[in-house]
């Protein structure tokens, strides 16, 4: 197995790298806490989250809690030994700045980025909660302005009501978002009228991707079709980014047993989309699974398609194809680092795959992205290589 410590990465001047361009198939871009006064219509503006500086924390006070600043998300720049769960504002990377993203990028060797991000606000009032994912997809657009084709964001949709959320697909559609983002499950739509519902809902990004696996919703229901047709009509690729399962974030007990097992639960809704028929009734869905690493797309395609084989009688499988037919038809990912998943690229449902830097967060490979791909691409094709670092996230994207 390879050296990953970094120690092990080769040290490269400008003048040596020869990888050629990168599209980066997940960073993030989380939004200044302050937008959102800027972008929430007029009557919520006072709803708004606020910072309250501290000595050695910084907190966002909203709705009644003040939490401290999370470091986790703005790590960009910071050794392992440096890192910090929570912190003051002043000591993040000022990613937020659409330049110093840029210088940033430039520094890495990174030519685009496909950007996730901040929204929405974690609120019980649902008008603000509905008001917050138009507040983003305004400032995000606004903010990729600086650089339009370097800086290619992603849009955020509720999913609570199938109705509800093609009107928000058709306003991102035509503001010129080329991929929407959907929660691993559908949420709950009962969440805003419960107790126990409303208060999960605290967690607003975290709802946002995740949603509810025992909800009323599922996306195998037939009357989910009309939202995969519009999805179609309108050329939208559909990305999961995580949410099939949350790290308990901060908690030094299960943090890093969690960590690898969020990245795996993503096979979930791959299954439900394959095993429902969803991708046979409509072969040109694209879903990606965004940073859950790719190392287990092979073993999984393997594994479910044998499955499928033995007990598609009396299971009575609508499909008319293997389960790895629409695996390399129709299923992206992309990784960060996956020694693994490169080597499997020409294995069954191993070959959509795409590198990603995640930066600014805990996982990046900023600053030094080009030397961890020449170390983790090491023997494998350029024309292969550059299929994985640059050219196919660049076509399923439609960047320019």
């Amino acid at each position: 197995m390879n050296d990953l410590s970094p120690a092990a990465l080769p040290a490269l001047k400008p003048g040596e790298w020869t990888l050629g361009p990168i599209v980066d198939a997940d960073a993030h871009i989380d939004p200044p806490h302050d937008m959102w006064r800027d972008y929430l219509p007029a009557s919520l503006r006072d709803l708004a989250p606020v910072i309250e500086e501290g000595d050695e924390v910084d907190y966002i006070v909203f709705e009644g809690t003040r939490r401290p600043v999370r470091m986790i998300n703005n790590q960009a720049g910071r050794s392992g030994k440096d890192f910090k769960m929570v912190g003051k504002l002043s000591e993040q990377r000022a990613v937020w700045d659409p330049h110093t993203r840029l210088a940033d990028m430039d520094s890495d060797g990174i030519d685009a980025a496909i950007l996730f991000g901040g929204g929405p606000l974690g609120t019980f009032n649902n008008d603000l909660y509905m008001a917050s994912y138009e507040a983003y997809s305004r400032w995000v657009m606004d903010w990729c302005g600086v650089d339009k084709r370097r800086l290619v964001p992603i849009g955020y949709v509720p999913m609570r009501d199938i109705d509800e959320t093609i009107g928000h697909i058709r306003r991102l559609a035509a503001m010129g978002f080329k991929a929407i983002n959907l929660p691993a499950f559908p949420q709950n739509p009962d969440a805003w009228s419960t107790t126990s519902g409303v208060a999960a809902l605290k967690e607003g990004q975290v709802s946002a991707l995740t949603g509810d696996p025992k909800g009323k919703l599922q996306y195998y229901q037939p009357e989910f079709d009309r939202l995969w047709q519009v999805i179609c009509d309108l050329g939208l690729v559909v990305t999961m980014h995580l949410g099939g399962r949350v790290p308990r974030f901060g908690d030094k007990q299960h943090f890093l047993p969690d960590m690898p097992m969020s990245k795996m639960a993503m096979a979930e809704p791959v299954g439900i989309f394959i095993f429902n028929g969803i991708f046979q009734r409509f072969p040109d869905l694209k879903l990606v699974q965004v940073e859950s690493g790719v190392g287990w797309f092979a073993w999984y395609c393997e594994y479910v398609t044998r499955t499928w084989e033995k007990q598609r009688f009396w299971t009575e499988s609508p499909l008319t194809e293997s389960p790895a037919f629409y695996m390399n038809r129709n299923v992206f990912g992309s990784f960060i680092q996956d020694r693994t998943g490169i080597v499997s690229r020409y294995l069954p449902g191993g070959r959509n795959i795409m590198w990603s830097s995640d930066y600014p967060h805990s996982e990046t490979t900023f600053p030094r992205s080009r030397e961890i791909i020449l170390r983790d691409f090491d023997g494998v094709p350029a024309e292969d290589t550059r299929d994985i670092i640059c050219n196919r996230a660049r076509a399923l994207f439609r960047l320019d």
